[in-house]
């Protein structure tokens, strides 16, 4: 009898000190919520590489009793990778090797695309604050609208920690939608015979510029804007190695493997983010709303600037590259590209559409740098 006593005493204590226990009903709703993420992942390729990690790092981070962020191990180190600002300018170290800047350069009136459809982090910004959001929270919601996933992380951990799960898993889902979202308020704003204009090809970039632009913007916007120095800094360093000819193995490295890892340790730890308790809360379902009305809005602002410079210039802008001015690289000029091809069969607007893409990137750090100047 009191070996099965024991027996008894044993399983009870087993029972609770496992997971099963302590489970909640909240618990259960987040992981079926990072189930729907790996679905959407998954099953219907809305950016797997980023929304894989945050859908499993969501259903790890509602397993009660892990010892997460109580033992030194592997989740411990991805959330100091998080919380210490490490993995997002690392991202931007592998973008900048990744990115071609020359469309960019070949014309630098796109700089202005880029700038103006910035205007969906303002948006938001002021929508968030109408809603009850303070000033810094408003900010970091804001930055949803440049549709630039490390940028939000960034902004995030800086101006609202507690907000950083959901500001997230809103700009990473909205990125993933682009080619949903964008096409039907492009068709709003532009006609038909300015969706069909064909642009004169691109001159031809020197390797002069391409290697003294990044010296120059770093120099520049490091000393205006000193917050954003590890962002933009790692982003024209990764260009640098690109561009200088004689570092092909550190620009392959940064632009693949080492992106490839920290990917997954950045989209991971943002999952991890995703508990119950920080998640479940009225302010998720806003966040999300307002992600929306800012990605919007900044689709609509990059679209109608370049209506402005297709007056302006007598018809020779495609008012359709304004809404790559989001920095969604390279999905946004794609789209720019389907849009153009579908009004007009053979109108190549990729490379033109690259230009304002890229000048989104240096846009949407810009913005959130000046957030941090001002609002912090």
């Amino acid at each position: 009898m009191e070996l099965v006593n024991a027996f008894v005493v044993s399983l009870q204590s087993v029972w609770l000190d496992s997971g099963f226990a302590a489970f909640s009903a909240g618990n259960g709703i987040m992981i079926l919520v990072g189930l729907l993420l790996l679905y959407m992942a998954f099953v219907k390729e809305f950016e797997p590489l980023l929304l894989g990690p945050i859908a499993f790092g969501c259903i790890l981070a509602n397993f009660p009793r892990t010892g997460f962020y109580d033992e030194m191990g592997v989740m411990m180190a991805i959330h100091y990778g998080i919380a210490n600002e490490i993995f997002p300018p690392l991202i931007f170290l592998g973008i900048g090797a990744m990115t071609d800047f020359g469309p960019l350069l070949a014309n630098p009136s796109t700089l202005l695309l880029g700038a103006a459809a910035q205007i969906g982090v303002f948006v938001a910004l002021v929508g968030a604050m109408l809603v009850g959001f303070n000033v810094q929270e408003a900010g970091a919601i804001g930055i949803i609208g440049g549709a630039d996933g490390p940028t939000s992380i960034y902004l995030s951990i800086k101006m609202a920690p507690h907000l950083l799960g959901a500001i997230a898993v809103a700009a990473y889902t909205y990125m993933s939608l682009v080619p949903l979202i964008q096409p039907p308020i492009m068709k709003l704003f532009t006609t038909k015979e300015e969706r069909e204009i064909v642009m004169t090809e691109l001159r031809p970039v020197t390797k002069f510029e391409r290697v003294v632009f990044p010296l120059v913007a770093t120099i520049f916007i490091s000393l205006l804007l000193p917050s954003i120095t590890a962002l933009l800094g790692m982003l024209m360093l990764g260009n640098l190695l690109r561009e200088s000819g004689v570092t092909d193995r550190l620009s392959d490295t940064a632009q693949n493997s080492l992106c490839n890892i920290v990917t997954i340790f950045l989209a991971t730890g943002t999952g991890l983010t995703m508990s119950a308790e920080s998640f479940l809360v009225p302010q998720t379902l806003l966040i999300i709303g307002l992600g929306l009305v800012a990605f919007a809005a900044g689709t609509a602002g990059g679209v109608l600037f370049g209506k402005l410079m297709c007056k302006f210039t007598g018809g020779k802008v495609n008012p359709l590259i304004g809404s790559a001015g989001v920095s969604a690289v390279p999905m946004a000029a794609r789209v720019s590209q389907m849009v153009g091809m579908k009004a007009k069969p053979g109108n190549y607007l990729l490379m033109h559409a690259m230009g304002p893409n890229v000048a989104g990137v240096i846009g949407t750090a810009v913005a959130a740098g000046t957030m941090l100047a001002m609002l912090k």
